[in-house]
């Protein structure tokens, strides 16, 4: 899909050079990859807290029963 971005020039060439990518299509796409990660990861940490854990549960026991 074609698309038509006006990005700052300062801030591509910025990312190109620290990044050590060849293209600025490489560079916006690692910044976008990295970005999706990192709200995936906000995500899971949002559930931190919010999941209930047995009390009973004991995993050695568990090991045991092979």
């Amino acid at each position: 899909m074609a698309t038509n971005l006006q990005i700052d020039d300062r801030l591509i060439t910025q990312a190109v050079k620290l990044g050590h990518h060849r293209t600025k299509k490489a560079a916006v796409t690692r910044a976008l990859t990295q970005y999706i990660h990192h709200l995936e990861q906000e995500k899971i940490l949002s559930l931190f807290g919010s999941l209930e854990y047995d009390t009973e549960y004991h995993y050695k026991k568990q090991r045991a029963k092979v």
